[in-house]
C-alpha cells in the first residue's frame, strides 16, 4: 500500500471518529455522566480528598495499598514460608515452594513423606 493510500485511509478513520464523538456529545448519558464527575471533582477539592479518600470512604472493604495490588498483578497469594529441618545432618532449609535445590535432595534420598514430617514451622 502506497504512503497516499495509508494516508487518505487514516484521514477516513479519523473523519468516522470525529463523527462518533459528535454523536456521543449530544447524548444525555454522557452529559450526565461528565456532570457528575465535574460536581464530585469540585467536592473532592472543597474537601481536599483525593479519589483513593473517596474511595476507602465508600467502600471500606477495598485495600489501596500496594501489597494487594501486587498480588492482584501475579494473580495469586504470596505462599507461607516453611521451614524443614533435616534432623540427620541439623541443617535447615526455608522455602515458600518446593521447588528448592536442598529440599528437593532431600525428597529423593529420604522420601517426600519423610521430609515433610521434618517440617518445624509455618509463617506467612
Amino acid at each position: 500500500m502506497s504512503f497516499l493510500n495509508t494516508y487518505l485511509q487514516k484521514e477516513q478513520q479519523f473523519k468516522q471518529l470525529q463523527e462518533e464523538l459528535k454523536k456521543m456529545e449530544n447524548d444525555e448519558r454522557l452529559k450526565a455522566e461528565l456532570d457528575f464527575k465535574n460536581r464530585l471533582e469540585t467536592l473532592m477539592r472543597e474537601f481536599d480528598k483525593s479519589a483513593a479518600d473517596v474511595i476507602k470512604l465508600l467502600d471500606p472493604t477495598q485495600d489501596t495499598g500496594k501489597a494487594s495490588s501486587s498480588a492482584t498483578k501475579t494473580g495469586r497469594a504470596k505462599r507461607k514460608l516453611k521451614v524443614y529441618q533435616n534432623p540427620h545432618t541439623g541443617e535447615t532449609v526455608e522455602t515458600r515452594g518446593g521447588n528448592q535445590k536442598t529440599l528437593k535432595a532431600w525428597k529423593e534420598e529420604y522420601g517426600a513423606e519423610t521430609v515433610e514430617g521434618w517440617l518445624v514451622k509455618t509463617e506467612d
